[in-house]
C-alpha cells in the first residue's frame, strides 16, 4: 500500500504540540518511528503519550532559532534513528503581532531564525543524507501568507513566503536524487497562535469565518491526510508544490 509509511523514519520539529503534533501522530499512526523535536519539556511528555503503541517515539528538546544548536538537534536526531532519516517535516515557529512602523528589530530576526533559516539549514542537513540514500521526502509548512501579505505580521508574512519559494528551489536541485520537497499552507486553524483573534477580537474571527466557503476554521486534523500523502510513495510524481489547506479560503 502505498500510503503505508511502515519502515520510515522521520524527524518533525514543532511536533510536541499544535498542528505538528497532529501531523507526528499521524506519521507514526501509518507506520512510522518518530523524533519529535521541541523547545520545552513538554516534547518528551508528547513522545511518552504517542508511544502507546506502534514504532518507537523519541523526543529531542533544543532551540532552533539559535543557529549554533541546530546542528546538535540533527545529530541527536539521527542518532535515534539509527543513522538514517526517511522524511522530514519542518513545522517549527512562531510569530510577534505588530504594526510595520514599529517592528522590533529583534522580533523581526527571531522569527527569520526560527521560521526560515532553520528550515534551509535542517533540510540541508537532511539532504546530504537523503542524497546518499536516494531517496527522502521534506515537507515544509508554510502558510497562507506565503500567497498575500496580511497585516500587522510582517515577518512571520516575510518568513513563510521564504518557506514557499525555498520548497521550490530545493526540489529544483534535490527531485533528480529521489527527494520530493513540497509545502503544506494551512490556511485559518484553531491554534494556540491564532487563539487570541477569537478571545479578543471576536468581530474579526467572525469576519474571517464568514469568507471561508467551508464555514469553519481548521484544526489539526485537517493536515492528517495531506501530510501522510506527502510522505508517502503516492506523491512520488509530486515535488515543489504549495499546497494550501484553508476550507476553500484562498479560491473565494
Amino acid at each position: 500500500m502505498k500510503l503505508d509509511l511502515s519502515g520510515k523514519r522521520a524527524i518533525v520539529t514543532g511536533g510536541g504540540r499544535g498542528l505538528c503534533r497532529c501531523i507526528a501522530e499521524a506519521l507514526h499512526d501509518s507506520g512510522a518511528e518518530v523524533v519529535l523535536v521541541g523547545s520545552s519539556e513538554a516534547t518528551k511528555k508528547t513522545a511518552e503519550e504517542m508511544q502507546a503503541a506502534g514504532p518507537a517515539v523519541h523526543a529531542v528538546t533544543g532551540n532552533l532559532g539559535k543557529k549554533n544548536e541546530i546542528a546538535g538537534i540533527f545529530t541527536q536526531c539521527m542518532e535515534l534513528l539509527g543513522g538514517r532519516v526517511d522524511i522530514l517535516v519542518n513545522g517549527a515557529g512562531t510569530q510577534f503581532r505588530c504594526d510595520a512602523v514599529d517592528f522590533p528589530a529583534d522580533e523581526w530576526e527571531r522569527i527569520l531564525a526560527l521560521n526560515l533559516s532553520a528550515v534551509f539549514y535542517l533540510s540541508q542537513m537532511a539532504g546530504k543524507e537523503m542524497i546518499r540514500n536516494g531517496y527522502g521526502k521534506i515537507i515544509n509548512i508554510a502558510s497562507m501568507t506565503s500567497f498575500f501579505g496580511s497585516s500587522r505580521i510582517p515577518a512571520y508574512t516575510a518568513s513563510k513566503a521564504g518557506v514557499a519559494q525555498l520548497t521550490k528551489a530545493l526540489s529544483n536541485e534535490w527531485a533528480s536524487h529521489g527527494i520530493n520537497v513540497n509545502a503544506i499552507a494551512p490556511g485559518y486553524m484553531e491554534t494556540r497562535l491564532t487563539g487570541d483573534i477569537k478571545e479578543k477580537n471576536p468581530e474579526q474571527y467572525k469576519e474571517i469565518t464568514s469568507r471561508i466557503p467551508m464555514g469553519r476554521w481548521g484544526t489539526g486534523e485537517d493536515l492528517k491526510g495531506l501530510a501522510v500523502f506527502l510522505a508517502s510513495d503516492a506523491s512520488a510524481y509530486i515535488s515543489g508544490a504549495v499546497i494550501p489547506v484553508d476550507g476553500g479560503y484562498l479560491g473565494k
